[in-house]
Protein backbone atom coordinates (compact mmCIF):
# COMPACT_ATOMS: atom_id res chain seq x y z
CA UNK A 1 0.00 0.00 0.00
CA UNK A 2 1.22 3.50 -0.95
CA UNK A 3 0.15 5.60 1.83
CA UNK A 4 1.78 9.20 -0.26
CA UNK A 5 -0.58 7.93 -3.67
CA UNK A 6 -3.31 7.24 -1.16
CA UNK A 7 -3.29 10.33 0.47
CA UNK A 8 -2.81 12.58 -2.17
CA UNK A 9 -6.14 10.73 -3.83
CA UNK A 10 -7.47 11.41 -0.06
CA UNK A 11 -6.50 15.65 0.13
CA UNK A 12 -7.98 15.81 -3.84
CA UNK A 13 -11.24 14.28 -2.94
CA UNK A 14 -11.32 16.11 0.67
CA UNK A 15 -11.01 19.28 -1.68
CA UNK A 16 -14.32 17.85 -4.08
CA UNK A 17 -16.19 17.47 -0.67
CA UNK A 18 -15.57 20.84 0.56
CA UNK A 19 -15.09 23.46 -2.20
CA UNK A 20 -18.28 25.85 -1.87
CA UNK A 21 -19.64 24.33 0.98
CA UNK A 22 -21.06 26.61 3.69
CA UNK A 23 -21.95 23.70 6.14
CA UNK A 24 -19.17 23.06 8.53
CA UNK A 25 -20.60 20.31 10.32
CA UNK A 26 -21.22 18.24 7.51
CA UNK A 27 -18.42 19.44 5.70
CA UNK A 28 -16.42 17.82 8.95
CA UNK A 29 -18.61 14.71 9.10
CA UNK A 30 -17.91 13.85 5.08
CA UNK A 31 -14.11 14.11 5.80
CA UNK A 32 -13.82 11.74 8.72
CA UNK A 33 -16.24 9.28 6.64
CA UNK A 34 -14.53 9.83 3.77
CA UNK A 35 -11.05 8.68 5.98
CA UNK A 36 -12.67 5.71 8.05
CA UNK A 37 -14.09 4.68 4.47
CA UNK A 38 -10.69 4.91 3.01
CA UNK A 39 -8.03 3.82 5.68
CA UNK A 40 -9.37 0.41 7.23
CA UNK A 41 -6.65 0.52 9.98
CA UNK A 42 -8.20 4.15 11.02
CA UNK A 43 -10.58 2.37 14.04
CA UNK A 44 -11.90 5.86 14.88
CA UNK A 45 -11.40 9.01 13.33
CA UNK A 46 -13.28 12.73 13.92
CA UNK A 47 -12.79 15.99 15.15
CA UNK A 48 -12.60 17.59 18.30
CA UNK A 49 -13.04 21.33 18.09
CA UNK A 50 -11.74 24.17 20.84
CA UNK A 51 -14.96 25.34 22.70
CA UNK A 52 -14.87 27.48 25.93
CA UNK A 53 -11.37 26.49 26.52
CA UNK A 54 -12.12 22.81 26.08
CA UNK A 55 -11.91 20.65 23.16
CA UNK A 56 -15.45 19.45 22.29
CA UNK A 57 -16.84 16.35 20.38
CA UNK A 58 -17.19 17.13 16.79
CA UNK A 59 -17.92 14.91 13.98
CA UNK A 60 -17.03 11.37 14.05
CA UNK A 61 -17.15 7.86 12.61
CA UNK A 62 -16.71 5.28 14.48
CA UNK A 63 -17.95 4.13 18.24
CA UNK A 64 -18.98 6.51 21.03
CA UNK A 65 -16.20 9.00 22.55
CA UNK A 66 -15.31 11.18 24.89
CA UNK A 67 -17.15 14.25 24.75
CA UNK A 68 -14.71 16.69 26.19
CA UNK A 69 -11.32 17.00 26.89
CA UNK A 70 -9.07 19.62 29.05
CA UNK A 71 -5.99 20.91 27.12
CA UNK A 72 -3.35 19.09 28.07
CA UNK A 73 -4.91 15.84 29.18
CA UNK A 74 -4.32 12.73 27.23
CA UNK A 75 -2.95 12.61 23.23
CA UNK A 76 -5.53 15.05 22.07
CA UNK A 77 -5.22 17.71 25.33
CA UNK A 78 -1.20 17.17 24.59
CA UNK A 79 -1.36 17.89 20.95
CA UNK A 80 -3.69 20.73 21.29
CA UNK A 81 -1.01 22.44 24.42
CA UNK A 82 1.38 21.86 22.29
CA UNK A 83 0.34 22.69 18.83
CA UNK A 84 2.17 19.69 17.10
CA UNK A 85 0.94 16.57 15.85
CA UNK A 86 2.07 13.81 18.07
CA UNK A 87 1.82 10.39 17.01
CA UNK A 88 1.43 7.52 20.02
CA UNK A 89 2.86 3.78 19.20
CA UNK A 90 1.56 2.27 22.25
CA UNK A 91 -1.27 4.70 24.24
CA UNK A 92 -1.05 2.46 27.27
CA UNK A 93 2.18 3.59 27.40
CA UNK A 94 1.26 7.63 26.76
CA UNK A 95 0.77 9.05 30.45
CA UNK A 96 -2.74 10.37 31.07
CA UNK A 97 -4.27 8.79 28.23
CA UNK A 98 -7.72 9.14 28.08
CA UNK A 99 -8.83 5.79 27.52
CA UNK A 100 -12.40 6.51 25.00
CA UNK A 101 -12.20 2.92 23.89
CA UNK A 102 -10.37 -0.17 25.16
CA UNK A 103 -10.12 -1.54 21.34
CA UNK A 104 -7.61 1.82 20.71
CA UNK A 105 -3.75 0.69 21.08
CA UNK A 106 -2.54 4.01 18.88
CA UNK A 107 -2.98 7.39 17.81
CA UNK A 108 -2.19 10.00 16.03
CA UNK A 109 -3.92 13.64 16.54
CA UNK A 110 -3.19 16.61 14.14
CA UNK A 111 -3.70 19.93 14.96
CA UNK A 112 -6.17 22.48 12.97
CA UNK A 113 -4.86 25.93 13.02
CA UNK A 114 -7.39 28.64 12.05
CA UNK A 115 -5.94 32.10 10.14
CA UNK A 116 -4.40 32.98 13.13
CA UNK A 117 -2.35 30.27 13.62
CA UNK A 118 -3.79 29.16 16.64
CA UNK A 119 -5.35 25.23 17.02
CA UNK A 120 -8.97 25.36 16.43
CA UNK A 121 -9.79 21.85 16.61
CA UNK A 122 -8.05 18.72 16.02
CA UNK A 123 -7.78 15.29 13.48
CA UNK A 124 -8.19 12.54 15.86
CA UNK A 125 -7.62 9.01 14.66
CA UNK A 126 -7.25 5.50 16.66
CA UNK A 127 -6.22 2.26 15.24
CA UNK A 128 -6.77 -1.08 17.06
CA UNK A 129 -3.43 -1.75 15.47
CA UNK A 130 -0.26 -0.76 17.83
CA UNK A 131 2.04 1.21 16.02
CA UNK A 132 -0.31 1.92 13.19
CA UNK A 133 0.55 5.45 12.43
CA UNK A 134 3.63 6.91 10.89
CA UNK A 135 5.30 9.71 9.15
CA UNK A 136 3.25 9.10 5.80
CA UNK A 137 0.08 9.18 7.85
CA UNK A 138 1.44 12.73 9.74
CA UNK A 139 1.91 14.33 6.13
CA UNK A 140 -1.47 13.38 4.67
CA UNK A 141 -3.32 14.38 7.91
CA UNK A 142 -1.75 17.54 8.03
CA UNK A 143 -2.84 18.34 4.68
CA UNK A 144 -6.73 17.36 5.15
CA UNK A 145 -6.14 19.74 8.11
CA UNK A 146 -4.79 22.44 6.12
CA UNK A 147 -8.16 21.71 3.79
CA UNK A 148 -10.50 21.58 6.74
CA UNK A 149 -9.09 24.73 8.29
CA UNK A 150 -11.33 27.53 6.97
CA UNK A 151 -14.27 25.39 8.61
CA UNK A 152 -13.07 25.71 11.79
Amino acid sequence: MDKNKIYQQLALQAKSLTDGVDNAVGALGNVAALLKEELPYFYWVGFYVVRDNRLQLGPFQGPVACYSIEKGKGVCGKAWEEAKTLIVPDVHQFPGHIACSSRSNSEIVVPVCNDKGEVAAVIDVDSEEFSAFDTQDRLGLEEIARIVAPFL
